[in-house]
């Protein structure tokens, strides 16, 4: 399900019917206003929050210039959009950083937010900018916590500095030093979460920011558990005066409420968003972007941005030449089909793309993770010149490549079939005859 699919959708709707009206009356922007409200009430939006904001869009959607533009609808959309971005925060709120490393994150959050992964999330995302990341283990109540924070921290290559289970605060201090004297950038001390907001659990929290000055206090919290997260949001920055959240599970809700919500209930931004359950799926938050999406105008800038995580520059340029001289190979087709998986969700891909949004509904769009398995399986049981040219993998070969990849002959020639495809449409793009089909490896 694609971020904001069912609001976005919704939208959409309630917009198509007013550009088929040509020049609105003040009626027919008042029921406008009227769905967009039950939209927002349905994606879990706190009420308050969206009393205001369709009180402010109607004020401006009823204004004289708007009923006697030529463009009634393209600007009430415009309105729309600059109240979605200013409800979210207006401009992207980057993290802040010390006069002196290093400079420290503290993380806080209930139990089950995702907080001990988000934290391994975060220093992988700070290291690809060149910064040496410090992970602290002060969770010590969560049975298992300090090793699990281990297990992240191999993932994303990160240190981890542990003290097992004696006083947090000693922990953060000790933390802070240990990173002082190694040359760390950056601190991220993982607290105690639990279950409930405990006064035990926030006076040690209390504590540790008494006690090492964070440079933030970063608020994880589950989208998925709706206005319970705005909620969370609320308490803890009464009791910690927190500098921003980072909100999980984004990629898995539906509605989304709480991401339009919370800058607007506590006054704190939303910093970075979780877009699944990879290490690497961790984003800025952007609210012109998000605003974009739920409106179905795409997010080109992120898709980008995406990409270009995903495919290395040289090596892009390196396919590119081959694509022109047309010596693509099944190990390049390989190496893409990797790259492409790195991008992440496709449904979520395909709609930052302008106009498709809201255009996928019932189509299939994933990854199937088990056949690109298999097709590596069958490419890796090739010869390197049969990998290089693959005409010449007549029948015998071809017994040969199925049982070295526990494949039948039928998907050998799938795949060979699905590579030739995908090289003849490569050649016709470098020419510039245009995209008439799709990768391989997913299905629209």
């Amino acid at each position: 399900m694609a971020l904001f699919q069912n609001l976005s959708e919704r939208m959409n709707h309630i917009f198509s019917k007013m550009r088929n009206k040509g020049k609105l009356t003040e009626l027919e922007i008042k029921e406008a206003m009227r769905e967009i409200r039950i939209a927002l009430l349905e994606a879990d939006v706190n009420f308050t929050v969206v009393k205001k904001f369709i009180d402010t869009v109607s004020q401006k959607a009823l204004g004289e210039d708007i009923l006697k533009s030529l463009t009634p609808t393209q600007e009430v959309i415009k309105i729309v959009n600059d109240e979605l971005i200013a409800l979210m925060g207006s401009q992207t709120q980057k993290l802040m950083v010390a006069d002196r490393p290093p400079t420290v994150y503290m993380m806080c959050g209930l139990q089950g937010a995702g907080k001990t992964t988000m934290c391994g999330k975060l220093a992988g995302y700070l290291q690809k900018s060149g910064k040496k990341v410090l992970l602290v283990a002060g969770d010590i109540y969560r049975p298992a916590a300090i090793e699990q924070l281990k297990v992240v921290g191999r993932k994303v290559k990160t240190e981890v500095f542990e003290m097992g289970q004696i006083d947090p605060v000693k922990i953060a201090k000790n933390g802070i030093e240990y990173a002082l004297k190694n040359g760390y950038d950056k601190d991220i001390i993982n607290t105690s979460g639990t279950l409930h907001l405990y006064q035990n659990l926030m006076n040690k929290l209390v504590n540790i920011k008494k006690s090492v000055n964070p440079t933030e206090i970063l608020l994880v919290v589950d989208s998925m558990t709706g206005q319970d997260a705005v909620r969370v949001a609320q308490d803890f920055n009464n009791k910690l005066d927190i500098t921003g959240v980072i909100m999980t599970k984004l990629d898995g809700d539906t509605r989304g409420g709480a991401a339009l919500s919370i800058k607007a209930e506590t006054g704190k931004p939303i910093k970075f968003q979780g877009t699944g359950e990879k290490m690497e799926d961790i984003e800025p938050f952007h609210p012109d972007r998000m605003a974009s999406r739920i409106l179905g105008m795409g997010d080109v800038l992120t898709l980008i941005e995406k990409a270009q995580n995903a495919f290395d520059q040289e090596e892009a340029e390196k396919l590119a030449q081959k694509i022109r001289k047309n010596t693509f190979t099944l190990e390049d087709y390989m190496q893409q089909l990797d790259s492409l998986k790195k991008m992440g969700n496709i449904e979520d891909m395909l709609a930052m793309i302008p106009g498709l949004s809201g255009k996928l509904k019932g189509a299939d769009t994933s990854i199937d993770e088990k056949q690109l398995g298999k097709t590596k399986a069958i490419i890796l049981s090739m010869t390197p010149k049969e990998r290089r040219n693959p005409d010449i993998i007549q029948s015998s070969r071809k017994k040969r490549i199925a049982a070295g990849s526990g494949a039948s002959i039928q998907e050998v020639n799938q795949l060979l079939k699905q590579f030739q495809a995908t090289k003849d449409m490569m050649n016709r793009m470098s020419k510039g005859k245009g995209l008439r089909g799709l990768p391989p490896g997913f299905r629209i």
